[in-house]
């Protein structure tokens, strides 16, 4: 025990007397959140639809067949509001339409949308507020009454500060960890650490640990200051579970990293490697475009990747207030995942020594 906490400490002074490290962490968890938070926009493609009509009017027939691909999926019906509420919460469709028994006289529509994906909500009543308009011009004037669920103010800036953080955590888990063991060969104290009286897999995981304290410290500093004090982004679940659920994903990183640190040979290799690896995952998350609106075939491929359930529960945490009973398939994906990859690099990693 007292060896695994002096490697440990010994790779949290390293990382301290790297003053360029240093600023690269401490930059990518304060202003390229902020700078995403306040910069990037998402527009729409395949959003999924559902609605409740209990008119069987022409017109809510009319209304609904203007929401056509390839930005919008074939509305899907329901039976009543209640189950329309729990599809957006189980993340089937993103936007419900609901038309009352009043509808006739009333031309008021009820619309339930997923803010946690907030750009594109924005645009879906830009959407149907155009679509609308051609109605008026035909003297059927109908209303819209918003229902904006889990992020009220459909805020951008609350999703794509959240969106760019988790993968920021994945890119300097890669990152650090790898460069962590890569060091060593390129400075030529790989075959002293091989002589050691420590067993190889104390020295694997005290290093990959101390990178995960850096990571976790990093987290907790820009949740508090980036996305609570400048986008004042709400917790409406328990910051404790999302705490939980870093830990396993930044394991599940920590796995890739050490398959990475295996093949490489310096630091310029890690790099690669890393961008190599780390775009695909990133694409096929959530993390930029909603998994909904991929290619089916794209869809399938997203459950290999580890980024997809951390995204998907920390939004949920966030967001919706969820409890670990709800997004318990997200800690069971993200812990499956883990486990397989952090074996693996462990294993690979281990063959060196």
């Amino acid at each position: 025990m007292k060896a695994f906490l002096t490697i440990i400490m010994k790779e949290l002074m390293v990382f301290l007397r790297n003053t360029g490290l240093v600023v690269f962490v401490i930059y990518s968890f304060t202003f390229d959140i902020y700078t995403a938070g306040e910069g990037i926009k998402v527009t729409p493609q395949n959003v999924a639809i559902g609605y409740v009509d209990k008119t069987n009017s022409g017109l809510t027939t009319k209304i609904l067949s203007h929401f056509h691909m390839p930005e919008f999926k074939p509305p899907k019906p329901y039976l009543n509001e209640k189950a329309l509420k729990k599809a957006i919460f189980n993340k089937e469709i993103m936007v419900g339409f609901s038309f009352d028994k009043k509808f006739e006289k009333t031309k008021q529509i009820n619309v339930l949308i997923d803010a946690t994906t907030a750009s594109q909500a924005q645009i879906t009543i830009i959407y149907l507020q155009n679509i609308l308009l051609k109605f008026e011009k035909l003297n059927l004037p109908v209303k819209i009454k918003s229902h904006i669920l889990f992020n009220q103010n459909a805020n951008s800036k609350w999703f794509m500060s959240l969106s760019e953080l988790m993968s920021v955590i994945m890119m300097l888990g890669l990152i650090l960890t790898a460069i962590v063991f890569v060091k060593e060969k390129e400075r030529g104290t790989w075959d002293i650490m091989l002589l050691m009286p420590v067993d190889s897999k104390i020295i694997i995981l005290a290093k990959v640990i101390s990178q995960i304290i850096i990571l976790m410290t990093g987290t907790i500093v820009s949740v508090g200051v980036v996305l609570f004090l400048f986008f004042h982004v709400p917790m409406n679940g328990n910051f404790w579970l999302f705490i939980l659920l870093t830990f396993l994903f930044m394991l599940s990183v920590s796995g890739i990293a050490l398959f990475i640190a295996a093949v490489s040979n310096s630091v310029m290799e890690v790099s690669q490697y890393t961008v190599m690896l780390m775009m695909p995952i990133l694409f096929l998350s959530g993390a930029w475009t909603p998994i909904n609106s991929m290619l089916p075939a794209f869809q399938e491929i997203t459950i290999f990747s580890p980024l997809r359930y951390y995204i998907d529960g920390c939004e949920s945490i966030f967001f919706r207030g969820s409890s670990f009973m709800d997004i318990w398939p997200d800690f069971a994906g993200v812990f499956i995942i883990g486990v397989v990859l952090f074996w693996y690099g462990f294993r690979k990693l281990g063959k060196l020594f």
